[in-house]
């Protein structure tokens, strides 16, 4: 029932809409929800990695610009995440995890990630601090890595961990999640060999309505959402994302 649902392109195409603005709004590109919706839909799987990552770079670096452009965005901090990431998320994007268990680690992670965002909604950001170099390179590795083997841009493990740790504040964190979320899904589709001739014929209208997505979540949250909201959003993107993968 699901995959005829999804099955006409221009309702898969809104479909996309909607999980464009809903990850923009807190700086994710959105692959995860991406890959769950083609699985609904009844794409090959050689069509679905390669599409994801492609949608998760025009919906990231949409977020960024708008996030940048308020002034949500601190380069010192994201160099230190990037500069290692970006060759792990390369490296792990080469190594097949197989489907059962890449879910699984996707899905855990992801549901952990909101419950700690849902038992922690209060946080101070008066004062915040960045975290030294030598937290920040390997952590940056370790999460390009989980990035590279769970086929998505790695934001989605870096937003809780700047929130949480009161490295900047929700709104800095999705501006940097975002830079962080384009590189890598660059850097993923390049470890993967993706070729773009295996997209469907459609994709040219799934990257305009991504586009739109991006633009509309991501401006109502870089001026409009406070950042209670914003940290009650990525919890809701978390848990939809996760239960998805688990099959909940």
């Amino acid at each position: 029932m699901t995959e005829f649902i999804l099955a006409g392109p221009g309702l898969f195409a809104i479909a996309l809409l909607f999980a464009a603005a809903l990850y923009s709004a807190v700086g994710h590109g959105g692959a995860s929800a991406y890959l769950a919706l083609m699985a609904l839909a009844g794409f090959a799987p050689a069509e679905m990695r390669p599409l994801a990552l492609t949608l998760n770079l025009f919906v990231s670096s949409i977020a960024f610009l708008q996030f940048r452009r308020v002034g949500a965005f601190d380069l010192r901090l994201f160099l230190l995440f990037a500069v290692a990431a970006i060759p792990m998320a390369y490296l792990g994007g080469s190594i097949d995890l197989g489907v059962d268990w890449h879910r699984r680690l996707l899905g855990m992670v992801l549901l952990a990630s909101a419950a700690a965002l849902a038992f922690r909604p209060e946080r101070n950001f008066a004062e915040t601090r960045p975290p030294q170099a030598f937290i920040a390179l390997p952590t940056g590795a370790f999460l390009g890595l989980m990035a590279g083997l769970t086929g998505t841009g790695g934001g989605i493990f870096l937003s809780p961990l700047l929130i949480l740790f009161r490295w900047c504040d929700p709104r800095m964190a999705a501006g940097i999640s975002a830079a962080f979320i384009f590189c890598n899904s660059a850097a993923g589709l390049l470890g993967q060999g993706a070729q773009l001739s295996s997209m469907p014929d459609s994709t040219p209208w799934y990257i305009l309505a991504v586009i739109a997505g991006g633009a509309l979540g991501s401006r109502l949250s870089a001026v409009h959402l406070p950042r209670k909201a914003l940290l009650r959003l990525l919890a809701l993107v978390l848990v939809i994302a996760g239960g998805k993968l688990l099959g909940l």
